[in-house]
């Protein structure tokens, strides 16, 4: 009898190019298939910085929740929009300073939920880490799912981590994030970075993307991503490239993304 994981697995569709598996694969991944590869080539060839965008994308993932973990106290994660496992989780990065945190995980992807299993497996048992299945064009059941595992009266970090280029609305994008810091508590803090038409090149590649059979992404101003942060107090240095968020000694790429991290007052 088939099991949950085979029935999603059944519906992966290896022959259409898919966001999670190509970025899985710009990032090094082998959780891709043929046509995310040749997607995913087809934009390096206009726009090769993409490989580095994903590399710096966690690597800014890595830095903020360091942040938030030892710095801000933060226990409580919601990472809306996770992607496929790779390296230095969001659990594995919080839980590495404090055991104790506990991690919600979002997805709506089948490929994600087919490598949940191996992901919790490596959890801290001190504190918890589990998925839910959803779509974040549905933040008030997100929210009651996660509630099961986090406690809403105390801090949050909320994060969006270069997903919201897939809603092509803007007001929908803003919305989604005002809805779900909305149910938070004082002191939470929301994560987000997103990439940027800040080059020609970068537009280039978005194009490629859509050419070559992938899901079409929205590259936004810098000016349009600071919106996401309205009612927030932002944490230095703001809103910037996400190479320049709290630098690591040695990091000196430049990317066409921008990210940054604020509080709820």
């Amino acid at each position: 009898m088939a099991g949950p994981d085979s029935e999603l697995a059944a519906q992966l569709q290896p022959e259409v190019p898919h966001a999670a598996r190509i970025w899985n694969y710009w990032m090094g991944g082998s959780d891709n298939f043929p046509s995310d590869r040749m997607a995913g080539d087809a934009v390096v060839e206009v726009y090769p910085e993409i490989a580095v965008m994903a590399r710096q994308s966690r690597r800014f993932l890595v830095r903020a929740v360091r942040f938030l973990a030892a710095e801000a106290g933060v226990r409580q994660f919601l990472d809306i929009g996770t992607g496929l496992p790779t390296m230095q989780n969001t659990h594995e990065v919080a839980q590495r300073v404090a055991p104790e945190s506990r991690i919600v995980y979002v997805d709506n992807d089948p490929m994600v939920l087919v490598h949940a299993r191996a992901l919790l497996s490596g959890a801290t048992s001190e504190g918890a880490t589990t998925y839910v299945p959803a779509d974040y064009h549905d933040p008030e059941g997100i929210l009651v799912e996660a509630a099961e595992t986090l406690d809403f009266a105390k801090p949050v970090a909320v994060m969006f981590m270069g997903v919201m280029g897939y809603e092509p609305d803007l007001d929908v994008v803003r919305s989604i994030v005002r809805r779900t810091m909305a149910a938070t508590a004082s002191g939470s803090h929301l994560v987000f970075w997103d990439g940027t038409n800040t080059s020609p090149a970068v537009v280039s590649g978005a194009k490629r993307l859509v050419e070559s059979g992938g899901v079409p992404y929205i590259l936004r101003s810098p000016a349009q991503l600071a919106g996401c942060f309205d009612g927030l107090t932002m944490v230095e240095p703001g809103l910037v490239p996400i190479t320049s968020w709290r630098p690591d000694d040695g990091d000196t790429e430049t990317v066409d993304a921008y990210g940054g991290v604020a509080r709820k007052p």
